[in-house]
């Protein structure tokens, strides 16, 4: 890889990490923008590609953010060569937005025995995409229509199916969520104490998103989570990612009033994405695993849940 090409890579773990960084010290988590009222589509999915399969890890996150601060109502993304393949066309002076492709190549290099081996070197490369709202004269599934709300009752019943079985054990009681790697449990108030349904079962995703950290899961190490701010901070951003999505799949649309510890998470979040530019890839990377190990843990796995 050339010396133009390694810069043209940082610069964009730089460009999309300032991006966010900069919707941070606003205070606001680019990851719920899409869930304020006025959402006409009456439901929340995650960002589609043209064919109906969703997009993952950081690519969901930048096109929520881009839904919100654009007010598109469309779930679905793509390309202009697809647009027209489509038989569509973008109007004109309307601008795409970017995602990114993950790939990596393979460079030869000489090890401390002088023998040549091959090391395998990962890459982003970013292209740019075109919300349907932008596009005219594409068939008419592509183009989000109001859609009956479901009824709270189904909406919570749909989610605690989804919880219950992925098998992590829930106590209620006290004030406070969390969980615990010792008992590994999950701690959650009684849902009566809630505001409203929906923000209780965006607290229980959070929860249980935590719960696939331990070692016979996904073993991320929370050992320094309560010692070191930097590793809280980067778990926290991750499991917040995570449960927006889960929120997404499930079709919750939790009220925004955040929680009182949001504002100093949100502060760090900041704090770690300025010192480390691919600090937020990684968050997406592996909030992405955890929603798919859930997922999987779901009687038929093979099937993405539909939104409520």
């Amino acid at each position: 890889m050339s010396r133009k090409e390694s810069k043209s890579r940082v610069d964009i773990y730089a460009k999309i990490t300032d991006r966010i960084v900069a919707d941070l010290e606003k205070g606001v988590r680019p990851w719920v923008q899409p869930w304020r009222p006025g959402n006409t589509t009456g439901r929340i999915t995650r960002p589609l590609r043209h064919n109906g399969l969703p997009y993952q890890g950081i690519n969901t996150l930048l096109l929520w953010s881009e839904a919100a601060a654009r007010a598109f109502v469309s779930p679905t993304w793509m390309t202009f060569k697809q647009s027209v393949e489509l038989g569509g066309h973008v109007r004109k002076g309307e601008t795409g937005s970017m995602v990114v492709y993950a790939s990596r190549f393979t460079r030869t290099e000489t090890d401390a025995k002088g023998e040549e081996v091959e090391r395998g070197i990962p890459f982003l490369k970013a292209y740019t995409v075109f919300c349907a709202d932008q596009i005219e004269g594409l068939p008419a599934h592509y183009y989000a229509a109001p859609v009956p709300v479901a009824e709270p009752v189904q909406r919570i019943e749909h989610a605690d199916r989804f919880f219950d079985n992925t098998g992590a054990v829930v106590r209620y009681g006290g004030n406070k969520a969390y969980y615990s790697p010792v008992s590994d449990h999950v701690q959650l108030p009684a849902p009566e104490f809630f505001r409203d349904m929906a923000s209780f079962v965006a607290i229980r995703a959070h929860e249980t998103l935590h719960w696939t950290a331990a070692p016979h899961r996904l073993n991320r190490d929370l050992s320094r989570y309560h010692k070191d701010r930097t590793d809280r901070a980067r778990e926290e951003m991750l499991v917040e990612f995570g449960a927006a999505m889960i929120c997404a799949d499930l079709g919750i649309v939790p009220e925004l009033e955040p929680r009182p510890d949001h504002a100093a998470y949100i502060q760090s979040w900041a704090a770690v994405l300025r010192s480390d530019k691919r600090a937020i890839f990684q968050a997406a990377a592996h909030a992405q695993r955890a929603v798919n190990y859930l997922h999987e843990l779901q009687p038929q796995a093979a099937q993405v849940v539909e939104a409520a």
